[in-house]
């Protein structure tokens, strides 16, 4: 599976205990914050809480430029496994 692919993965099956909002880092660097998101088949959309400095406060990017997300809500590790990480041997 492409990086791409799991990336739309992680988005598509994000679990409601989670809040859906943090910080997308593309591969160019960019960190984009988002309060919630829309899917489509190779594109996400992004929203965001306060405009950029050119005012946008929706960002359309390829699965494929996403490098990092960082989950800005404090949770315990352990509430991630639902979105299939599990704790090492």
């Amino acid at each position: 599976m492409q990086s791409q692919e799991h990336w739309r993965t992680v988005f598509e099956s994000w679990p409601e205990s989670i809040p859906r909002k943090g910080i997308v880092v593309t591969t160019q660097g960019e960190s984009i914050p988002f309060i919630g998101y829309l899917l489509s088949e190779g594109i996400l959309l992004l929203d965001r809480e306060s405009p950029d400095s050119l005012g946008a406060r929706k960002v359309l990017l390829a699965y494929g430029s996403i490098s990092a997300l960082k989950i800005t809500t404090p949770l315990e590790l352990a509430r991630f496994q639902v979105m299939g990480f599990q704790a090492p041997l």
